[in-house]
């Protein structure tokens, strides 16, 4: 299992990998390509300086990464500058802006931009669960970039003070474990701040378990919640159990959870892989890492992603244009992609990129770092695990989250919690698809 890497060895490994590039010399000023971000802290400066090598790598195109904020502020910045005709050429938008951003009229799928100006890319090399998420049509409407999915992080000395080598692999036998290592005076687990993502949604798509009608939305607009008469109420009320026993913490305001993890103050975080920049930097910390626990019975499925991808904004040039499918053309790269794993934990996009991080022996160097693709890859996907295609997705999961967390308070039952939830997160889809009706 994995041992603490530090920082400057993953990013030494990371720039080994770069591909070697020309530096420029044209005489012409390069033409600037705007790309809007959301990424801030290390891996903010991971991704200004995938730019810089892009820059150097030849001499047409600039693209100047720009800082603007959290994911909806970005959304919402994203809106409104194409509103005034001010949009940028390329934007990063999380997964679950997907349907708002398809449905807007405002881009140009990715695929068709990249072919048009004569970009070979193998589309069918991408990881299924990853390219299933933004393909529309048979085609990828916008490139993956930063894309995750979560797993179990936890902590050595902890599992071997109760007898355990690593966290058992059903949410059961991981219940008795939590239970033996709180026995042995450590600590509970700490809960991450968006953990709807892995203790709901991924849990229903590993386990197999419909999350809504229509193929999790798939099939169209008038897709409805589920996930009220499926299991994820009785993970609901695993999660009150374990909140109510000390098996589970829930960190107060202005504090990380990863924070709580890397200091040694958490048995396991269930966190996105890409928190292994900020877990392989923790120094003097013994941890390792697991797939997901699925439920006693099931067979695991594929995990889903989450993260965001790059889209090309309509509205600009054929110039621009060229520059947009250049810059997305290098983003898909094996090379660059395995660098961007690397760099920051990110899952690479497509199988070449897979298999070039293993033929480099980077997973002798860092095992964690495969976990996630294995996820990803496991089985062929369901239509319950291929993901989630809901509009005002995030809408509807504040809303969930709110009913789960009056569940957790003692306020309702996890049924009533979840009936509620999804009678809720029906009415916000039901605007949407009025909204947008004639456009999937």
């Amino acid at each position: 299992m994995a041992t603490a890497l530090s920082r400057r060895t993953v990013l030494a490994a990371g720039a080994a990998a770069l591909p070697l590039f020309h530096v420029r010399t044209a005489a012409a000023a390069p033409r600037e390509i705007k790309f809007w971000h959301a990424m801030s802290g290390v891996n903010g400066e991971r991704l200004e300086e995938m730019t810089r090598q892009f820059n150097a790598s030849q001499t047409e195109y600039s693209v100047t990464p720009i800082f603007k904020g959290t994911y909806d502020e970005l959304i919402n910045a994203t809106v409104a500058a194409y509103r005034t005709r001010t949009q940028p050429q390329l934007v990063q938008i999380y997964e679950r802006g997907f349907m708002t951003m398809l449905l807007s009229g405002a881009v140009v799928p990715v695929q068709e931009l990249v072919a048009a100006h004569g970009h070979n890319i193998n589309w069918a090399d991408f990881i299924k669960p990853i390219a299933g998420y933004y393909t529309h049509k048979g085609k990828l409407a916008a490139m993956p970039f930063n894309s995750s999915t979560p797993i179990l992080f936890y902590n050595k000395a902890h599992f071997a003070k109760a007898g355990f080598d690593k966290p058992a692999e059903t949410w059961a036998a991981l219940d008795e474990q939590l239970r033996k290592v709180k026995d042995a005076g450590g600590p509970g687990s700490i809960m991450a701040g968006d953990y709807h993502w892995s203790w709901f949604e991924n849990y229903s798509a590993i386990n197999d378990y419909q999350y809504a009608t229509k193929n999790n939305g798939f099939e169209g607009l008038d897709t409805e919640f589920t996930y009220n008469r499926t299991p994820v109420v009785q993970q609901v009320g695993r999660m009150k159990r374990w909140l109510d026993d000390g098996l589970l913490q829930i960190s107060g305001a202005g504090v990380s959870p990863t924070a709580v993890f890397t200091s040694g103050r958490s048995a396991t975080f269930i966190a996105s892989t890409a928190s292994h920049s900020a877990v392989m930097a923790a120094g003097g910390l013994e941890w390792g890492a697991v797939p997901l626990p699925y439920e006693e019975g099931r067979t695991p499925r594929n995990s889903v992603i989450g993260g965001a991808v790059l889209w090309a904004l309509r509205g600009h040039g054929q110039a621009e244009n060229a520059g947009t499918a250049a810059f997305l053309a290098f983003s898909a790269k094996p090379e660059t992609q395995v660098w961007w794993h690397k760099a920051t934990g990110y899952v690479p996009a497509t199988n070449a990129a897979y298999e070039l991080a293993k033929r480099e022996g980077w997973y002798k160097q860092a095992p964690t770092q495969e976990i996630a693709i294995q996820q990803l890859m496991r089985g062929e996907p369901t239509a319950n695990s291929l993901g989630y295609r809901f509009g005002n997705f995030t809408q509807t999961m504040l809303a969930q989250r709110e009913e789960a967390e009056r569940s957790f308070a003692g306020q309702k039952t996890p049924q009533q919690a979840m009936d509620d939830a999804v009678s809720r997160g029906n009415e916000i889809l039901r605007r949407f698809e009025r909204l947008n009706a004639g456009r999937y």
